[in-house]
């Protein structure tokens, strides 16, 4: 017998009944035990790499560090329109003594291999971004010039220098320098180095793809018409927005009523083809609630997390179906994207081979006093103004309802769970939403070296970032001593006692030893100047030779001190040619456009060059003692110390220090 239709009132009463007879939450814990039972249960290791092109590398990971596979520039490139020549033919010109050098029968065009040397007296014409011809250590512009046409011939009336308006090879980038580092997130400048040394794809970190869902019956697609009772979704906005911030891929599966059987079928397929499952709304404990009742019957472990002691937040419900996170997280706005920050973003951002997001604080005084619930941890969104005591955090006045709380916040304040109130006059540090510009941890300024990449990548991996400024050995000396940077590489020698780099100390500075690299003299393979000799021997028989032509380094170099000791008053063919870099004599000398220079062994293995030794040379550093006991210098030291760091470095040709 059918039964008969239900009134209005018997209509509400059974919904009533329904509701008492909803379970309660769980169990609610609090926000450290949500996060530790959560992250215990799944992988948060990057996914596997995927090989993309560079036009789809922007915004990518990088799942490596990536070295340069060429010098930029890859040849001593001139930087203006005019004549290459050697510097010392300019000496003494003025305009009552101009100098006059005769042109070569040759114009070097970019993209053209110069075949004439310039020899002593004569001048080369070349287009800017030409390669410097051998001979030549220096480029004078074409308007500092006369053209003697019935030669032909320049007339010069300045001296110039050696090095003037050339960019040296590897100058920009050089070879087997880390290019960037794993973890880096590929930008536009990114792409512009890429793209000069020559790479057309990358292996990036596959981003983890997050299916995105809401649930209610009230939630209505936007851009449609709101019926009534109806709210349009802007949760579902919001964390798809969330998730490619964090760094994934969002998959929109859309809203869907508060039906069991298609909410259910939705969430397979999601969990079918996406790493990870968000949903909002429906995990409270209202009689339409239905998510977290679904959530449980997907798979092993199950449901590991109902209810969290956090305000907004307390709804949030924490799953795992076979090894792939569920995250239901609660309808209202703010609450949801509070907990989706808390503890989806940062899965997401594992996942995606992202270090995790550093929050940026600010201390701000209260001006009113808030009142807290007791046994809840309370996030209080807040708006930042200032007056004539400093910054002041003004409480926001909408609940977690309300679409644009968050959006409209400048940060929040958090009141600890056993705290009541937070008095008016409080100082409280408040969290910053959005991004701002972070210093680097650590500075280093000084000469570079690609070992000093392995340390550098080792503090990234500690969570410490490191900023690497390449200003030479004195440039780093004078660094140090003003405070202007963390930490000093150097590798000058004492003329006086022949020790490495302890006489630059002066109080203030202590010396940290790092490594040492072999130095040697670098040539071609088989050129029997040099072949089967020992470096002393090999020097000398070149600096007999006019046709020899050297590469030097630039002065206030540890090895234009090594240089100069060896050549004595010899002044070489080439000598006043002085690139600021290992890279740029070996390939100088690679590239024929010298026949030897003094570098250290790793860049000759990495030249295909030939290697004499000299002796070997340290690579240590300086450290301003005041900064010692900040956490990221402590971590740099452990870095350098670390095995596995140390024997990336041997890796290299280098001989870490036991000291």
């Amino acid at each position: 017998m059918n039964s008969a239709p239900q009134s209005p009132q018997d209509e509400l009463l059974a919904a009533v009944r329904a509701a008492a007879r909803q379970e309660q939450f769980l169990e609610v814990v609090s926000a450290e035990e949500a996060r530790r039972r959560f992250e215990s249960q799944i992988d948060r290791s990057p996914l596997p790499a995927e090989r993309v092109s560079l036009t789809a590398a922007l915004g990518r990971v990088l799942a490596a560090d990536l070295a340069a596979p060429i010098d930029v520039p890859p040849f001593d490139r001139a930087n203006v329109d005019g004549f290459a020549l050697r510097a010392a033919d300019t000496a003494g010109a003025t305009d009552t003594a101009p100098k006059e050098l005769s042109l070569n029968a040759e114009v070097i065009a970019c993209g053209h291999a110069p075949k004439v040397e310039v020899r002593p007296g004569t001048a080369t014409t070349i287009a800017t971004g030409g390669v410097v011809p051998r001979g030549a250590d220096a480029v004078v512009m074409i308007e500092h010039t006369e053209l003697i046409e019935r030669i032909p011939a320049i007339e010069l009336r300045r001296a110039v220098a050696a090095g003037q308006f050339i960019s040296y090879a590897g100058s920009d980038i050089a070879r087997g320098e880390t290019l960037m580092r794993k973890g880096q997130v590929i930008g536009s400048r990114e792409i512009g180095m890429l793209a000069a040394c020559g790479l057309a794809h990358v292996e990036a970190v596959r981003k983890p793809k997050v299916a995105v869902l809401s649930t209610g019956d009230e939630l209505m697609a936007p851009g449609g018409p709101l019926l009534p009772g109806g709210v349009y979704d802007s949760n579902g906005a919001i964390i798809v927005a969330a998730v490619t911030e964090a760094g994934g891929d969002a998959v929109t599966f859309g809203a869907f009523p508060d039906d069991p059987v298609m909410l259910e079928q939705a969430v397979r397929r999601a969990l079918a083809d996406c790493d990870m499952v968000v949903l909002s709304g429906g995990t409270s404990k209202g009689a339409g609630d239905l998510s977290h009742r679904i959530i449980s019957q997907l798979g092993k472990p199950g449901i590991l997390v109902h209810g969290v002691a956090l305000k907004p937040g307390k709804p949030l419900c924490l799953a795992v179906a076979d090894g792939k996170p569920i995250a239901v997280l609660p309808g209202f706005p703010t609450s949801a994207i509070f907990t989706f920050h808390a503890f989806v973003a940062p899965v997401i951002r594992a996942r995606a081979g992202l270090p995790p997001e550093a929050a940026q604080t600010v201390e701000a005084r209260v001006p009113l006093r808030i009142t807290s619930e007791m046994g809840r941890k309370e996030f209080v969104l807040v708006s930042l103004v200032a007056d004539e005591g400093g910054a002041v955090a003004f409480p926001s006045a909408k609940g977690s309802g309300a679409v644009t709380s968050f959006s409209q916040a400048d940060g929040f304040i958090e009141i600890d769970a056993l705290a009541a109130t937070l008095d008016e006059g409080t100082r409280a540090r408040v969290t910053l939403i959005g991004d701002s510009a972070r210093a680097p941890d650590v500075v280093i300024m000084g000469s570079h070296d690609i070992a000093l990449d392995v340390v550098v990548g080792a503090l990234a991996e500690r969570g410490f970032s490191a900023r690497t400024i390449a200003v030479g050995s004195q440039g780093g000396v004078s660094a140090a001593t003003r405070g202007q940077c963390d930490v000093a590489p150097v590798h000058l020698v004492d003329p006086a006692t022949g020790s490495y780099n302890k006489h630059l100390l002066v109080p203030g500075l202590s010396l940290v030893k790092g490594w040492q690299r072999m130095q040697g003299v670098l040539f071609r393979p088989g050129d029997a100047r040099f072949e089967g000799k020992s470096a002393e021997d090999a020097v000398k028989a070149a600096i007999a030779d006019p046709s020899c032509l050297m590469v030097n380094r630039n002065a206030g170099a540890g090895t234009r001190i090594l240089i100069d000791k060896l050549v004595g008053k010899a002044r070489p063919p080439g000598y006043a040619n002085q690139p600021k870099s290992h890279n740029a004599v070996a390939a100088a000398v690679a590239q024929a456009r010298a026949d030897w220079g003094v570098a250290i062994e790793p860049v000759a293995k990495m030249y295909g060059l030939g290697f004499l030794p000299l002796a070997p040379e340290h690579y240590d550093f300086l450290l301003v003692e005041s900064r010692r006991e900040r956490p990221a210098i402590k971590a740099f030291l452990a870095a350098l110390r670390d095995g596995g760091t140390r024997q990336r470095i041997a890796a290299l040709g280098m001989q870490p220090s036991d000291e």
